[in-house]
């Protein structure tokens, strides 16, 4: 019975009650209700509330096992990585043939579980209107992905546009300085220019020092980098998370539905290609209370952005340090490896993601950037002249080691240099493996393993068969094309024929 037809027959009891038969049992047995119901309509005009019964759906009853599973294996993942219930409705979905239980029969089975465990957060916003193209919030945030089958860490910059509601996430290794400028950077050419306005905590990256009500003593560089782009910067209240929860609800969203379960991909390159297009796939959301979906916003809004600059900015942060005795130059604590001797000053350039040395203006090495202390990377290549003159280094070198886990150093390479000590013995034979080991400098190590291979295929130990191996395709002549001689046709003689003098010499043979 619905609340409009039970006021109704409430007042009907009441007036039977006080003006027709009087008594609790007469009316019962007039209007055919329960006894217990007139003394409630005689207490009281207003029905009571029906009584919430918490009745689990029967349908859903085979699949609530994977529900707990799903709710338990949250325990173990990152707090901000958890299972919804639409996305748990939408595993299901997938997973199981043949599922047709209700997304509202999910929500509430999950809500009821939810609880329990202590997983159910509800938060309150404050909603805000934005003029198209003036303000933008940023904020990293901390996620996990599985790269090269290894669990990992990353930090995650998030640029969110307050007009459009679209968003642009990039993933780093560290919240560096270098990372959060280059991230501005990608984000400004996702966006298709620069918003006149943006939003921030009290990063590190930005602030130098928190000064009385809103002034912030801001970083020389970030300053450099804004007047470079032409914006202007706001900072939020220490610990009020709320003053920018446009970005902080984009990060939750795009967890939840891009990073649930955890992702996986080769490397960082590969994941962040993978995030730039769940970028462009979030563009065809319809947000609540925009007039348009958020890619059809950001091309209204990108007519009102500032324009790009001509130049990047340059995001490196350069030094000068010495190569030392061990051919490795100081950057951040760490060492890198450099092909010059030792004394000459050089400039390194440190970026996000790699260390580039640079000597009289010339690029002569660059690495990975390692974001550890104390550590050394080398590189073997920048080695070979020096195991030229000493080939006994070669074998418990710690560059040669770090190829090794590199995965650089193919089983190949160990196979053919035993071939050639066998043959030349233990010193002729290793300086015979580093000579051949310069020519994948010239030829890519791609061809030298290439050739390896193939003469160690043939049965053949001999560095002279990799060296024409390198070279085969090299001194191949193009073939020569046939050139029409045009009115010289004119002059041209049938071949001579030998027939009557070799009759000749016959004769003479025969006297």
């Amino acid at each position: 019975m619905n609340w409009r037809a039970k006021v109704e027959l409430y007042e009907e009891i009441r007036r039977e009650y006080e003006f027709g038969v009087g008594t609790i049992k007469g009316v019962s047995r007039k209007l055919g209700v329960h006894r217990r119901m007139v003394r409630e309509a005689v207490a009281n005009a207003v029905p009571p509330l029906r009584k919430k019964i918490d009745r689990r759906s029967g349908k859903l009853t085979p699949y609530v096992g994977q529900i707990d599973r799903m709710l338990e294996e949250d325990r173990k993942a990152p707090r901000k990585q958890r299972h919804t219930a639409h996305r748990i409705w939408v595993r299901l979905r997938g997973q199981v043939p043949g599922f047709d239980v209700s997304e509202r029969s999910v929500r509430k089975c999950v809500e009821n579980r939810k609880r329990q465990l202590g997983l159910l957060i509800r938060e309150i916003c404050v909603p805000q209107s934005y003029d198209v193209g003036v303000e933008a919030q940023v904020d990293w945030y901390e996620a996990w992905a599985d790269l090269g089958g290894e669990r990992t860490r990353l930090q995650v910059f998030s640029m969110r546009s307050m007009a459009s509601g679209g968003a642009f996430h990039c993933a780093y290794l560290r919240s560096t300085q270098q990372a959060f400028l280059e991230a501005h950077q990608l984000g400004f050419d996702y966006f298709g220019g620069v918003f006149q306005r943006l939003r921030y905590d009290n990063l590190s990256s930005a602030v130098k020092k928190i000064l009385r009500g809103s002034r912030r003593e801001e970083t020389a560089r970030f300053i450099l980098f804004r007047s470079h782009w032409r914006f202007g910067s706001e900072f939020c209240t220490p610990g009020q998370g709320h003053e920018k929860g446009g970005v902080e609800g984009e990060a939750g969203y795009f967890r939840r539905n891009h990073w649930v379960p955890v992702p996986e991909a080769r490397d960082l390159e590969e994941f962040n290609a993978r995030l730039r297009a769940d970028c462009d796939k979030d563009q065809e959301r319809q947000i609540a209370g925009k007039p348009m979906r958020v890619g059809a916003g950001m091309r209204v809004e990108r007519e009102h952005l500032l324009p790009m600059a001509a130049e990047p900015f340059d995001l490196a942060e350069v030094s000068f340090p010495v190569v030392d005795g061990l051919g490795c130059v100081r950057v951040r604590t760490n060492a890198y490896s450099t092909p010059l001797s030792a004394g000459r000053s050089v400039q390194a350039r440190i970026y996000s993601t790699h260390v580039e040395i640079f000597h009289e203006g010339r690029r002569v090495a660059r690495h990975e950037r390692c974001y550890g202390r104390q550590q050394q990377i080398l590189d073997l290549e920048h080695y070979l002249d020096v195991l030229g003159k000493k080939p006994g280094a070669l074998a418990g070198s710690k560059p040669l080691e770090q190829w090794r886990q590199a995965g650089r150093w193919p089983e190949s390479f160990d196979r053919l240099w035993s071939g050639l000590i066998k043959r030349h013995g233990k010193q002729a034979g290793t300086r015979q493996m580093i000579e051949l080991l310069a020519l994948g400098k010239q030829h890519g190590y791609d061809r030298l393993k290439e050739a390896v291979e193939t003469a160690l295929e043939s049965g053949s130990h001999d560095g002279s068969a990799v060296r024409y191996l390198l070279g085969a395709g090299r001194d191949r002549r193009a073939e020569i094309a046939a050139v029409d001689i045009g009115l010289l046709g004119q002059y041209e003689r049938p071949l001579p024929v030998m027939t009557e003098y070799d009759q000749l010499l016959g004769a003479a043979v025969g006297q």
